[in-house]
């Protein structure tokens, strides 16, 4: 199992990221409130990962930290969630603002990730609020590992910056049309992919 790796970041492709380490390139599909941590091209990054092996592929996952990785593996536990759906689901929702909606059972917000239906919804709410009762709360408080930190935007073409935000919009979950339909409501020339992405994701929710 690959649980860390240390690299430099030599492609941003949302959701997925190409890390070097030790001369191998490792691509690793993080979710949206991780990818916009990471630093600019050619840094350093550290990032905590989950190997999934399937029989037609095997998938990285990555995470900033070990409490968004956690949250992750008990995501994938739950009946009908795989990781593309935990990853959308982590990419439409900061971790905190996931553990503070099954808490507060706000169904409706959880509705809005795609490929979360209502009955998906509320069986998120039934396990994750049971598997959080076993967890330290501490680890999912608002400052502690989830603030994200400012990215560098690359300068970027308008028309590109969208091109790329609707395509990533489009591996997490969402339909092409809706994709556009976000990131134009979102666009304006001088915000780049992570940022329409951040934007359309936050209006959706």
């Amino acid at each position: 199992m690959i649980g860390r790796l240390r690299g430099i970041v030599l492609e941003k492709q949302p959701p997925q990221v190409l890390l070097e380490a030790n001369g191998v390139g490792y691509e690793v599909h993080m979710p949206m409130t991780c990818f916009y941590a990471l630093p600019a091209l050619d840094h350093e990054a550290v990032i905590f990962t989950h190997l999934v092996v399937r029989e037609d592929a095997q998938l990285l996952f990555g995470f900033n930290s070990k409490p968004e990785r956690a949250l992750f593996r008990e995501l994938i536990k739950v009946n009908g969630v795989g990781p593309k759906l935990a990853l959308a689901i982590l990419s439409g929702m900061s971790a905190q603002q996931f553990v503070t909606a099954v808490e507060r059972e706000e169904v409706a917000s959880l509705v809005k990730i795609p490929g979360v239906g209502k009955k998906t919804a509320e069986r998120l709410v039934v396990e994750m609020k049971d598997r959080f009762k076993g967890m330290h709360a501490d680890l999912f408080a608002p400052d502690a590992a989830f603030s994200l930190i400012s990215e560098s935007p690359a300068a970027t073409a308008s028309n590109d910056a969208e091109s790329e935000a609707v395509a990533a919009l489009v591996a997490l979950g969402y339909k092409p049309q809706e994709a556009s339909r976000m990131v134009s409501k979102v666009g304006r020339p001088d915000a780049d992919c992570e940022t329409l992405i951040r934007e359309a994701l936050r209006a959706a929710i």
